[in-house]
């Protein structure tokens, strides 16, 4: 079974926005899958709007999960699950490999 983990850590804000400072308006994911002793990665940015109506979480405040979440909304879950699969279809390939490299000894 695949374990994944989100990495939402590393984000891009505008020093002001609309009123606020430190504003999150781009998030650079990493998303780890691990199986076992197999493991795959995928990385990406992706654009987290300040939406007005939304409660405003100071920069100080935030979490990965909280970030997670907006990325996750931001990105659609169909996209989730197109990233999820592509490492679960890396992890299948490295469990049992079409191809792989080897040395002719002399």
């Amino acid at each position: 079974m695949i374990t994944y983990d989100w990495n939402c850590k590393t984000v891009d804000v505008h020093p002001q926005e609309k009123g606020q400072t430190d504003v999150v308006y781009n998030v650079h994911w990493i998303v780890t899958g691990v199986d076992g002793d197999y493991s795959a990665t995928n990385i990406g940015t992706q654009v987290v709007p300040l939406s007005e109506g939304d409660a405003f979480i100071p920069f100080e405040d935030l979490t990965n999960e909280i970030v997670v979440e907006w990325t996750k909304d931001a990105i659609g879950k169909d996209q989730v699950d197109q990233i999820e699969a592509s490492i679960a279809s890396q992890i299948e390939d490295q469990k049992n490999p079409v191809s792989v490299t080897m040395t002719i000894g002399e």
